[in-house]
């Protein structure tokens, strides 16, 4: 009985000097992660789920600013994951801790051993004195190495011992579908050229040839960095359906919502410095952060309710404090913090003082234009009414930002006119962006048009005030211009054009570099914007959102007008290839029926295989000069040997054809 009343009185000093509790805790801890790391190795031993990198507990500041603290996340084997963060809060930083690029001030970033990471930043790593073709070429893939010898070996055919030897190596390594793969990959993102020099490509070019790599190379796991920049809309659907349905592990930002919805089954979200974690696509992404920050508000609303009371409490207590009322005392502040976290939702707030639009606003009489052979616009008329919100598309190259040009009056016509209205005020967002002074501030840029900006009936704010209501703050307003990251910068050209009250808005790809928070903010501006809107995007989210009609650049002076958005036009063409599909299995069933069969011989199975493999070569060849042709960019002394090499090719092919015939013919079935 002693003894037990003995340890009882040592148990109580243990709590009064804090020693138990100490020990309590770390005792806890241990025993908490020694349960955490069982269960890791449970789930992914039973479940089968491979861990290829896992970021733990890293943090990283810049002087006094903290990006974030203590934050960790992990990527498994066929997670398709998109990192959405704002502009500015260290999603950059991130993605370059990652890929080693910088380092976290404290935790690490492990990746599994033996796994091949590849990694598309905004910034290509390419050789600049390498060919196209060299540079696919440089890499340590096997399959690529054989298609090389291949390749070399097709340029001396004299020489049998080494084609035949070059040939053989194809089929012990499976090499011919990798080679149609590969070449599918640089003829959808428009690298038909090989012998072109990467020096001579440019910006969008290499961009796309560091994608094209990446892709051939099929790494095991892949982080991108906007992996649609610089690509058109046939390219973004291309690339978006070769995610979908490949079994590939990504971890990427983009600020492209079709490709959130369509290809990632997994979202981490960056937000105030914290992560959060969606095990869906966009969609579920929105309906459970909105849910998410509904209850952080219902939190922050009952912490408000009771600092009240707690802050009447402290008011009236007297200066000495029991052990009670310290320890209420220091549960005060940790209310306090929590009632003043409520969110604070970034909202661009701007009264257009916008012109009153006469009956006439701008018309297009029969307008045309043309560089070289490349057609742009062949008697091209239109009407704008009042409040239409018209979006193009096209591939590059279409002429879509020239035809902006010509409508503004930025080119000259080659024929015909346009006519604006007296009423009307255009504003343009092109490409090109702000070009400011060196050491101008982000203020200065405003102030060139006044200290003061009007606004709807007949109100005014300062320059200032304008910025704010931007989402620039104060600090930010003194900011050297250079400073700003680009979605900053697109923000601010976007404030210098609306500022100037313009009652017809041209927009020319202003979604680039915007994180998907602004884009949010943009959106919802210019649903309430009056006047009339012309949108050039790739960003198939918000023509969807913003736009009612489309003009569809085809090539070579042919635009469609269609009545309706983005989503509505692919419901349309989908349709028309469908019907189209069809036609062509009907064809192809009929040919079969009216062909003899027979028996191949071995010799004749391999000759028969390889002028599949010939033929699928040649028709890219012949797809690539006629693309030449179509864009006009075959030059004046080269185009009788262009036309040749065309012909050439078209002799082969229906040579090879006719061959591939005569085998089909012998075929059983």
């Amino acid at each position: 009985m002693q003894r037990k009343d003995s340890l009882k009185l040592s148990f109580f000093s243990w709590i009064q000097k804090g020693i138990f509790a100490q020990i309590s805790i770390d005792f806890y801890l241990k025993r908490v992660s020694i349960v955490i790391k069982t269960y890791k190795s449970f789930y992914f031993k039973h479940f089968n789920i491979m861990n290829y990198l896992s970021v733990e507990n890293i943090s990283k500041s810049f002087g006094e600013r903290t990006l974030f603290k203590d934050i960790s996340f992990g990527i498994n084997k066929d997670q398709k994951i998109a990192f959405i963060a704002k502009n500015g809060s260290g999603k950059t930083t991130i993605m370059s801790i990652i890929n080693g690029l910088d380092e976290p001030d404290t935790g690490q970033v492990v990746l599994r051993k033996s796994i091949r990471m590849a990694f598309l930043s905004q910034d290509n790593k390419l050789q600049d004195e390498l060919t196209i073709e060299e540079s696919i070429f440089a890499s340590d893939n096997e399959s690529l190495k054989v298609i090389e010898a291949y390749e070399k070996a097709l340029e001396n055919p004299e020489d049998e011992e080494a084609y035949q030897k070059a040939f053989d190596a194809m089929d012990q390594h499976n090499a011919w579908d990798f080679e149609t793969q590969y070449k599918q990959i640089l003829f959808k993102l428009k690298l038909e050229d090989f012998k072109l020099k990467v020096k001579s490509l440019s910006g969008g070019q290499k961009k796309r040839l560091s994608l094209a790599i990446i892709l051939i190379n099929r790494p095991d796991l892949l982080i991108l960095d906007e992996p649609t920049n610089h690509l058109d809309l046939e390219m973004i659907e291309w690339l978006e359906s070769y995610f979908a349905k490949e079994n590939i592990t990504l971890f990427m930002v983009t600020h492209d919502r079709f490709f959130l919805e369509r290809v990632c089954n997994e979202i981490i979200e960056l937000d105030n410095g914290k992560i959060y974690q969606y095990k869906g696509n966009y969609s579920y992404y929105l309906e459970k952060k909105e849910e998410r920050i509904a209850s952080e508000n219902a939190s922050v609303d009952k912490a408000q309710n009771l600092f009240v009371k707690e802050l009447e409490w402290m008011r009236r207590q007297p200066k000495a404090r029991t052990t009670k009322s310290k320890s209420r005392q220091d549960d005060f502040y940790v209310i306090k913090e929590k009632a003043q976290s409520r969110r604070k939702e970034n909202v661009v707030e701007l009264e257009i003082n916008m012109e009153r639009m006469g009956s006439k606003i701008v018309e297009l009489h029969k307008i045309s234009k043309k560089f070289k052979d490349h057609v742009i616009l062949d008697n091209f008329s239109y009407d704008f009414q009042r409040g239409e919100r018209i979006g193009i598309i096209g591939k590059n190259g279409t002429g879509k930002s020239t035809f902006l040009n010509l409508l503004t009056g930025t080119l000259p016509l080659d024929q015909g006119k346009v006519v604006v209205g007296d009423t009307i005020k255009i504003g343009y967002y092109t490409q090109s962006g702000i070009n400011p002074k060196p050491g101008q501030r982000v203020i200065d840029i405003i102030k060139e048009y006044g200290e003061f900006i009007p606004l709807a009936k007949g109100r005014m704010i300062s320059a200032s005030q304008l910025l704010e209501r931007f989402l620039f703050d104060a600090k930010k307003q003194y900011d050297y211009v250079e400073k700003l990251s680009g979605g900053e910068l697109k923000r601010l050209y976007l404030c210098t054009v609306l500022i100037q009250n313009p009652n017809f808005l041209i927009l020319d790809e202003p979604t680039n570099d915007l994180d998907i928070v602004t884009l949010n903010v943009l959106e919802s501006f210019l649903l309430d914007y009056p006047g009339c809107l012309v949108v050039v995007s790739h960003d198939r989210y918000f023509m969807d959102k913003i736009v009612d009609q489309l003009f569809v650049f085809r090539g070579q002076g042919e635009i469609e007008t269609f009545p309706g958005n983005y989503s509505d036009f692919r419901a349309y063409e989908d349709s028309n290839d469908v019907a189209q599909k069809e036609d062509n299995k009907t064809e192809k069933k009929e040919w079969k029926q009216n062909n003899p069969t027979g028996n191949l011989t071995f010799n004749e199975q391999k000759e028969f295989q390889k002028i599949e493999r010939e033929i699928k070569d040649l028709e890219i060849d012949k797809t690539k000069i006629e693309q030449l042709f179509s864009d006009g960019k075959v030059a004046d002394a080269d185009i009788e040997k262009k036309a040749k090499e065309l012909e050439n090719i078209i002799k082969k092919i229906e040579n090879k054809e006719e061959r591939w015939f005569e085998l089909s013919a012998k075929m059983e079935g």
